[in-house]
C-alpha cells in the first residue's frame, strides 16, 4: 500500500465528511450544477463499484452464495425485522401521508450498491454482500409492494415498477463485476496483477468522495426548498439507524457469524436503496409530491451515518481473529 493510500485510509473519515460539505455547497451555491451531479452519481457509483470489486476474489463468491447462515440472517434481518422497524419509527410523521409513503418506499428497501463499498471500508464481508445483491433485489422486488399494500394501501403498492430495480441491478453490480472479472483474469495472466489491486486500494477513497459530493450537489437543493417540512424526517431517519445497528448487531451474533460477516450484516440492515427507488417515487400521482424528497432526505442523513458506521462498527464487532473477505 503506497504512503498516499494508507494517509487516505487512516483520515476517510474526515474525507468523506468534507466532500459532503463541498457537495452541499456547491449544491447551494450553484443550483444549476444539480442537474449534471444527478447525471454523474450512476457512472461514479459504477467506477466506485469497479474498484471495489477489483478487491474481491471472485473465487470466493462460490463459497459466499453457499453461506446458508449468512444469506438467511440477512433475509430475516431486512424482510422481518426491518418492516417492524420502519412501521414503528414512521409513526413519527403518520400523519403526513407523502412523507410516511416515501419515507416506506426507502425503508422498506435494502441497499444493494454501496453498502458493499462501506461495508468493505469497516472490514466486512464485501464478497458475500456482493453474492446476496442479487438475492436481495429479487426479494425486495417481490416484497416492497406486499409491505406498501399492508402499510400504505393498494393505490401506493400498485405504483411499484420493476425496471428500476432491474436497471441498477444490470448497471451497478452485474456489468462492474464482469468488467472487474475480465479485469482479474487479464491480471493474472500478466506481470501486473499486484499493481491491479494496489490501483484499485488506491481508487476507493477518492471515488467514494465523488460519488458523496455528486449525490449531495444533486439533491441538496431541492431539500431546502422544502426544508420546514423535510426537517420532521430527520428524526425517523436517525431512530431506524439508531435501532438497526444493534439488531443487526445481535442478529449476526445470534447466527454466530464472524466478525467480518456480522459488519456486513449491521450495514445490510441500516443501509437502504435510496437511488434505487427513487424512480418508482417520482412515478407516484402528485399528491404525493414531498414523497421523492422524502426518500432524497433519507439518503442525505443515510450517508453522514454511512460515514460514522466505518469508524463505528469495527469497534461494536472487534476482529477478534483473522476472517476472509
Amino acid at each position: 500500500m503506497s504512503a498516499g493510500t494508507a494517509w487516505m485510509e487512516r483520515h476517510q473519515v474526515a474525507l468523506f465528511l468534507g466532500a459532503l460539505g463541498v457537495g452541499a455547497a456547491v449544491g447551494v451555491g450553484l443550483p444549476n450544477v444539480a442537474g449534471a451531479a444527478g447525471a454523474a452519481v450512476s457512472p461514479v457509483l459504477g467506477l466506485l463499484l469497479y474498484a471495489t470489486f477489483l478487491g474481491v476474489p471472485f473465487s470466493r463468491l462460490r463459497s459466499s452464495l453457499r453461506d446458508g447462515r449468512f444469506l438467511l440472517t440477512l433475509a430475516v434481518l431486512n424482510f422481518a425485522v426491518v418492516p417492524a422497524v420502519a412501521w414503528a419509527v414512521t409513526r413519527l410523521i403518520s400523519g403526513e401521508r407523502a412523507l410516511l409513503v416515501g419515507a416506506l418506499f426507502v425503508l422498506l428497501a435494502p441497499c444493494i450498491d454501496y453498502v458493499i463499498v462501506f461495508a468493505g471500508l469497516a472490514g466486512g464481508s464485501a464478497s458475500r454482500l456482493l453474492a446476496a445483491s442479487p438475492l436481495l433485489m429479487l426479494a425486495q422486488m417481490v416484497m416492497l409492494p406486499l409491505y406498501l399494500r399492508l402499510f400504505v394501501g393498494s393505490e401506493v403498492a400498485a405504483a411499484v415498477d420493476p425496471r428500476p430495480f432491474v436497471q441498477a441491478l444490470v448497471l451497478l453490480i452485474l456489468l462492474p463485476m464482469a468488467a472487474a472479472a475480465l479485469t482479474q483474469f487479464a491480471a493474472s495472466r500478466t506481470r501486473w496483477g499486484s499493481g491491479v489491486h494496489r490501483t484499485a486500494a488506491g481508487a476507493m477513497v477518492p471515488l467514494m468522495m465523488l460519488t458523496l459530493g455528486c449525490v449531495t450537489a444533486s439533491q441538496i437543493a431541492g431539500v431546502g426548498a422544502h426544508l420546514e417540512s423535510l426537517l420532521r424526517l430527520v428524526p425517523t431517519y436517525v431512530l431506524f439507524v439508531v435501532v438497526m445497528i444493534p439488531l443487526g448487531a445481535i442478529a449476526g451474533r445470534a447466527a454466530r457469524l464472524d466478525p467480518a460477516a456480522r459488519r456486513a450484516v449491521i450495514f445490510s440492515g441500516t443501509t437502504r436503496n435510496g437511488l434505487v427507488v427513487l424512480p418508482l417515487v417520482l412515478a407516484l400521482p402528485a399528491e404525493f409530491g414531498l414523497a421523492p424528497l422524502a426518500v432524497i432526505v433519507q439518503t442525505l442523513v443515510e450517508l453522514i451515518a454511512m460515514v460514522a458506521m466505518v469508524r463505528l462498527v469495527p469497534r461494536l464487532v472487534p476482529r477478534r481473529r483473522p476472517t476472509l473477505n
